[in-house]
């Protein structure tokens, strides 16, 4: 197992330029005032296809051997992953295929397949993806992206908190963690900054974790509006981080989710998808004292169909 180091974040940082964006950093009084603290949102929903998944997805391609890479690329994922992997693979003009739960919202799915991918459907509760994945691999000789458990895609998503770094040096990270490839990446970007990772009430995982000193599992069935933060547990390289940079995991309810898109939507003139909105969720509404410090928090992704919304509009 090998554990990535800031220097690989820096290395994908060279290796994404001009493929992934450089993303803003959001401030609003409302929000400020909220909380009593000053809070930088990292507007990742307006990353390249609309979530912060695209800087592992396109430093993991880019490291790939030529030939290894134009024989096409393989991964599993409930949305941003996939519409990550297909962008970053027409970008070096080799085939994807994505193994999808049934489930996903539409709009992730139809945005995978207009960036060309093939999508291979599977049901999240009764079928592995890894097992999926793994077959269709060695049938079709394709490399494999995985979507947090990966050095260089820890690296990749690490590159948004070297973008933060160069503004301003934050007191508290809050971040959306499902298998903790971002939140990973994040803490190694910014060590000197106290990482509260953020996840959904019922796929709490991350927290029995850190708690336990051991990889917890989460039991199956979905429980929550976040489709791209439930994934069944960390990943071994994940979990080596978080147990020495995560503070802790907090967990957000969905109503609390659906609140924090509409305050988004109001105040910051942003569009998140719940995922995206479980960090600022857990800003508004998870307890965490605050006040006096300076806080950065990932809106990770945007990828939001119009019937999820419009739940988050008339939320109160």
């Amino acid at each position: 197992m090998r554990v990535p180091t800031i220097e690989d974040v820096r290395a994908a940082a060279r290796r994404i330029e001009g493929i992934a964006v450089r993303t803003p950093l959001v401030r609003n009084d409302a929000l400020d005032a909220a909380v009593g603290a000053r809070v930088f949102v990292k507007a990742e929903c307006l990353q390249r296809g609309g979530a912060f998944k695209m800087r592992g997805a396109a430093n993991a391609l880019a490291a790939l051997a030529p030939e290894v890479r134009a024989r096409g690329v393989l991964a599993f994922s409930s949305g941003n992953h996939a519409i990550a992997v297909a962008t970053a693979a027409r970008y070096f003009g080799v085939s994807a295929v994505i193994v999808m739960p049934s489930d996903a919202p539409n709009i992730k799915r139809e945005r995978t397949l207009a960036m060309g991918a093939e999508i291979v459907s599977y049901d999240r509760v009764s079928e592995s993806r890894e097992a999926i994945g793994a077959r269709l691999s060695a049938e079709r000789g394709l490399a494999l992206i995985k979507p947090f458990d990966d050095p260089n895609v820890i690296a990749g998503q690490g590159t948004l908190g070297l973008e933060i770094a160069a503004e301003l040096a934050p007191d508290i990270v809050l971040t959306p963690a499902s298998g903790g490839g971002l939140a990973s990446g994040v803490a190694l970007a910014l060590p000197g900054a106290r990482i509260i990772a953020v996840e959904p009430e019922g796929h709490d995982d991350i927290a029995r974790t850190l708690a336990l000193g051991s990889i917890q599992r989460n039991a199956p069935g979905i429980r929550s509006i976040c489709d791209g933060l439930l994934t069944e547990q960390m990943g071994e390289i994940t979990f080596a981080i978080a147990r020495e940079r995560f503070e802790r995991a907090v967990a957000v309810s969905n109503q609390a989710v659906l609140r924090a898109m509409k305050f988004a939507f109001l105040n910051l003139k942003l569009v998140l998808e719940p995922s995206g909105a479980a960090a600022l969720a857990a800003l508004l509404e998870g307890g965490l004292d605050v006040r006096g410090k300076t806080v950065a928090i990932i809106a990770s992704g945007g990828n939001v169909d119009a019937e999820t919304f419009k739940r988050a509009l008339d939320a109160c």
